[in-house]
């Protein structure tokens, strides 16, 4: 694959992890949602956006069901091998991309787990970042009331969320920004839980880009059947 074109932008989509919290038989992002996996709602938004150049999708290095989703999505993967945390799947994707162009511009970094995700929030993202020295990330306002709890279960006060924000994917970084702000938490041993988090830990500040609620991460088992209401919605809307 040649990279080229400093302005190219490439999704890049951790998708090695096993889901423990589902407490299914196969990965997360392999359960179905009307007729197709997770990892194939999310892939398809991607694949579909031609802002996007080429998704690198970080897979365990056992995976046996990647190769099983549609040739439409395969053709437009490069796959590597992911690791045993987040930050080890992005890193390995993240070093793939610089064997071929150190200076690419941007990466696009989204859950395997986020279905739902609207092509207007990723378009949005993409535009509102462009010129950033560092990049963003999609983000919701917190609406709920926070309770900041004691070991025992007792609630111990009230957390004021007038500045609290849900972090969401994608989140779009520079590349050689990404790349060194992630070197940093490996190499002191900083387990991050975001792209975000390892940003902000190397000093560097992202932008806040305020997208849908809809864009769910599947995590527990009672998130399918939001995630499949959301994609029935958007299902409908296209077809009328």
């Amino acid at each position: 694959m040649v990279l080229k074109n400093d302005g190219d932008i490439f999704a890049l989509i951790p998708a090695a992890g096993v889901g423990t919290r589902m407490g299914g038989e196969v990965p997360k992002q392999y359960l179905s949602v009307l007729g197709k996996t997770i990892l194939e709602h999310t892939l398809t938004v991607l694949v579909n956006n031609n802002k996007i150049k080429r998704l690198i999708v970080a897979v365990a290095e056992e995976d046996q069901l990647f190769s099983s989703l549609p040739s439409s999505i395969l053709e437009k993967c490069t796959i590597v091998n992911g690791g045993t945390e987040r930050r080890d799947s992005v890193m390995a994707g993240l070093n793939y991309l610089r064997q071929f162009e150190p200076d690419c511009s941007w990466v696009l970094v989204h859950d395997a787990a986020r279905p739902c995700v609207q092509h207007y929030d990723i378009d949005n993202l993409i535009e509102s970042v462009k010129g950033h020295p560092v990049g963003g990330l999609l983000a919701t306002p917190v609406l709920d009331t926070l309770k900041e709890c004691a070991e025992s279960s007792i609630v111990k006060k009230t957390v004021d969320r007038s500045n609290l924000w849900r972090a969401l994917t994608p989140q779009m970084f520079r590349l050689t920004v990404l790349q060194k702000a992630l070197t940093e938490s490996i190499n002191n041993g900083v387990i991050v839980t975001d792209e975000s988090q390892a940003i902000e830990r190397a000093g560097f500040s992202a932008m806040l880009i305020e997208g849908s609620g809809q864009n769910i991460k599947v995590t527990r088992p009672e998130d399918l059947w939001l995630a499949e209401a959301i994609l029935s919605h958007y299902k409908s809307i296209e077809e009328n």
